[in-house]
């Protein structure tokens, strides 16, 4: 994927559109994929574990609750563009939300979420994977649940 969104359009055939005419929920929509990949991929890199363990772990991660978190610990960190953007998907009227979650928590995620398909969009690989990286860092949320992916001795 070194070239990400480029090399998908390129592969199929795809126009580039002007990325300001995304809606914010459709951002969010391919930012959780964006940010569900990361996650996976991190978490199936560390242990080679049965899928439920894997599933339990990067669930988890990913939950709007874990978004929130990791969208607070990177604001400082935002340029005013980002910033932005995240507001705009913080902001965007869903009419779905979670039943696991608190509307604040998953008005937040969306936020999140939007700022990253807008990165993944703009092409900002390297972005994108530091604001994540600095995010779990800064909220442990990789070693919170690290547990989860060890397999017990049944001895």
């Amino acid at each position: 994927m070194e070239e990400g969104i480029k090399t998908i359009r390129d592969a199929f055939d795809i126009p580039e559109r002007d990325i300001n005419t995304y809606s914010p929920l459709t951002l969010a929509f391919l930012g959780d994929g964006v940010y569900e990949i990361i996650v996976r991929s991190i978490i199936v890199a560390s242990r080679n574990v049965s899928p439920s363990k894997l599933h339990n772990a990067s669930a988890h991660i990913v939950k709007a609750e874990s978004q929130r978190k990791v969208s607070e610990a990177i604001a400082p960190y935002l340029t005013d563009e980002e910033s932005d953007v995240f507001r705009r998907g913080r902001n965007a009227k869903s009419y779905t939300h979670s039943k696991n979650a608190s509307v604040s928590d998953y008005r937040m995620a969306t936020g999140f979420e939007a700022l990253l398909g807008y990165l993944f969009l703009k092409n900002e690989r390297d972005r994108i994977f530091w604001l994540v990286k600095k995010g779990l860092e800064e909220t442990g949320l990789l070693k919170d649940h690290a547990g989860d992916l060890e397999e017990k001795n049944h001895a």
